[in-house]
């Protein structure tokens, strides 16, 4: 049994120690969790600003929850990931703060199991 793992590639190195990945191998989904450092607009963080691709640019169907209290996005599969190909966590420059701020730089992180 080959073993599971997260290969997080070209990560610039400004952003490396910003990014925490919680893993849960189930049936090959883990949930992306993405923690901001100011309160979220809701109505931004979704699905259209927020959204994985594999590495044929297909955008991958999930469930994108904003957990208020914590302040903190986490982005879930609804199907199981291939094994061997990369994906992308793609964050677009649309996702804003409450007071209307936003990221200087979209983000796209690859990845693959």
């Amino acid at each position: 049994m080959s073993a599971q793992y997260l290969d997080i590639e070209n990560i610039p190195e400004s952003l490396q120690k910003k990014v925490h990945q919680s893993l849960a191998f189930k049936t090959g989904k883990f949930v992306w969790r993405i923690k901001f450092n100011t309160p979220m607009n809701p109505s931004t963080v979704n699905a259209t600003n927020m959204f994985l691709t594999n590495e044929f640019g297909e955008v991958i169907k999930t469930n994108i929850r904003y957990d208020i209290p914590n302040n903190t996005i986490e982005v879930s599969p609804l199907e199981p990931y291939a094994e061997g190909l990369f994906y992308y966590l793609n964050i677009t420059t649309k996702v804003q703060s409450k007071g209307g701020q936003k990221l200087k730089e979209p983000i796209k992180i690859k990845f693959k199991l």
